[in-house]
């Protein structure tokens, strides 16, 4: 007969996310994990797999409970709704006091292409958000907020990799002016 689980797999996961957001991979031993999950190794091991399996695991849940694009997706004018997700990115690098960033590009900076399934992962998450874009702009073209001439789908791949140098920036040095003033020059390279 099976034993029941002695622990919520629910809970023991966003242990171990908010770990692996606080220390990367690399950096988080099997003990760590056992002492931040309050669980034995061999549970974790029979609940979760490997270390890199549960790393996995944390990676997607991380990415259920950020879904960043649906403020693009509004009706109506669609600069400002781009502005004011660009500044989101701003007030989130700013209200981060343990400075962990954004999970999935800490993983990009730790993994690179070293991992094939993890950096998959990462660029499929950056396709997302560029679509999203795109299609934001898109919008804005359309609706005569942005000049003909502009190529939503260049734009989006400029903003893309602004949003992602925002949260570089802003776990290591959080200078407001300075993520301010990236978003002020990037919204008005959209518009010109």
């Amino acid at each position: 007969m099976a034993r029941t689980k002695e622990f919520d797999p629910e809970t023991a996961l966003q242990a171990a996310l908010e770990l692996f957001w606080e220390r990367g991979y690399e950096a988080t031993s099997m003990a760590d994990l056992v002492e931040r999950l309050g669980i034995a190794r061999a549970s974790i091991y029979g609940t979760f797999g490997g270390k890199r399996e549960l790393y996995l695991k944390a990676l997607e849940r991380y990415l259920e409970q950020h879904d960043v694009v649906e403020p693009l997706s509004q009706p109506g004018p669609a600069l400002p709704a781009l502005r004011a997700f660009l500044d989101s990115y701003v007030a989130e690098c700013l209200a981060d006091e343990l400075r962990r960033g954004c999970m999935v590009v800490n993983t990009a900076v730790e993994f690179g292409a070293s991992d094939p399934v993890v950096s998959r992962r990462v660029v499929a998450s950056w396709a997302g958000l560029e679509t999203a874009l795109a299609s934001t702009l898109v919008r804005a073209r359309a609706q005569g907020e942005i000049p003909a001439e502009k190529d939503p789908h260049a734009l989006a791949r400029f903003l893309l990799v602004l949003l992602q140098g925002l949260r570089v920036l802003g776990r290591a040095d959080p200078d407001p002016r300075r993520l301010r003033d990236a978003v002020d020059q990037a919204m008005t390279a959209v518009q010109i």
